[in-house]
């Protein structure tokens, strides 16, 4: 079979909070041709993402075609969860003519890739193309490629020794496996031109870098790529290459479960607060306040911090859930929890 009979896959890499899901709800919203399928991938062990997606999923998107896989890396469960997963959407009532997978934003995309080469996955599905979402705000503060005087930076080079950062790894590993690159938030920077200059100095190849604002983007220009990607393995470098196993030990996910509100305002600068104090990558999750019929979703990316009532239904009807990631001996569920839960009844 060629690849032109296969179904096209678009796997969408990039940071947490960098915008994916925004995104994937845009190319549904906007569909109007192909049957589409998504899988989304959670790090944290409650689904969120999930639950936002099908929201606005239609006939050319219906709910049985979107997918979660909470508590794990999709690029680490790839017998487990990914392949079973593929499976399922294959045999379902609505066989998709393309499939978007959102992955954790601490995924590495190139393992995934090699899932492509499974017996079951390589006859039916093709990566249509890896595109690796990138917020520019945290490109230019310095999230990922924190910078260093040129004293460190020539010393490094004298020795041959690299002193990555996790942050740093799992950016890197994600615009070099990419085919695309969508800079996102360029509303929150002066000038995209650094995010760029920063962007193109990591890469191994040529890439193109488009930007996006709030996911509106036409949908061919990052759908139909055909790039084949799983056959293109040795041209997309990663930190990781020669290990069998990728596990996320710099990394730390917990859920907090929070009564209903009384005081939204209080609870805002609570938030605001602990997000302030602490060293926390990401917050979100759904709440209950009081004599509110909506629910209310959090999200924070480093210090922003969005807080909306929104008509998502959330699973438990009477308590809300955050879901917090942060790097492991940097963020501490203990203080967290005494902090938010302090004052509630």
């Amino acid at each position: 079979m060629s690849n032109l009979e296969k179904i096209p896959v678009t796997i969408l890499t990039g940071f947490l909070g960098a915008g994916k899901t925004t995104l994937i709800r845009n190319l549904i919203i906007k569909n109007k041709s192909k049957r589409l399928a998504v899988i989304i991938n959670e790090f944290g062990d409650l689904g969120v993402d999930g639950e936002i997606v099908k929201q606005c999923s239609d006939e050319t998107c219906p709910e049985e075609n979107i997918l979660e896989l909470a508590n794990g890396c999709i690029c680490c469960t790839v017998a487990d969860d990914f392949v079973p997963t593929m499976q399922t959407l294959l045999d379902g009532k609505y066989l998709p003519e393309h499939i978007l997978i959102e992955t954790s934003g601490l995924a590495l995309p190139k393992p995934l890739l090699k899932a492509f080469e499974w017996p079951e996955i390589r006859s039916k599905l093709t990566v249509d193309s890896v595109l690796a979402v990138v917020d520019a705000e945290a490109v230019v503060n310095g999230v990922f490629a924190p910078q260093m005087s040129s004293e460190i930076e020539n010393r490094q080079k004298e020795t041959y020794v690299e002193h990555e950062t996790p942050l740093s790894e799992v950016f890197e590993d994600q615009i070099n496996c990419s085919d695309i690159v969508l800079l996102t938030k360029p509303d929150l920077v002066e000038n995209t031109s650094v995010a760029r200059d920063i962007i193109m100095k990591e890469m191994e190849r040529n890439v193109p870098i488009l930007e996006v604002q709030s996911g509106n983007i036409e949908a061919d220009l990052i759908l139909g790529i055909n790039a084949a990607a799983e056959t293109d393995l040795e041209n997309r470098k990663s930190h990781h290459d020669g290990f069998d196993d990728h596990e996320h030990d710099d990394f730390e996910t917990f859920s907090v479960s929070i009564p209903t509100i009384s005081d939204l305002e209080s609870f805002k600068m609570k938030i605001k607060k602990l997000i302030d104090e602490n060293e926390v990558l990401r917050i979100k999750g759904f709440l209950r306040v009081e004599d509110k019929p909506l629910s209310l979703i959090v999200q924070a990316v480093g210090k922003r911090l969005s807080v909306n009532f929104t008509d998502t239904q959330m699973t438990n009807n009477s308590t809300g859930n955050l879901v917090f990631i942060g790097e492991k001996e940097k963020i501490n569920q203990k203080i967290i929890e005494a902090h938010l839960l302090s004052g509630q009844s």
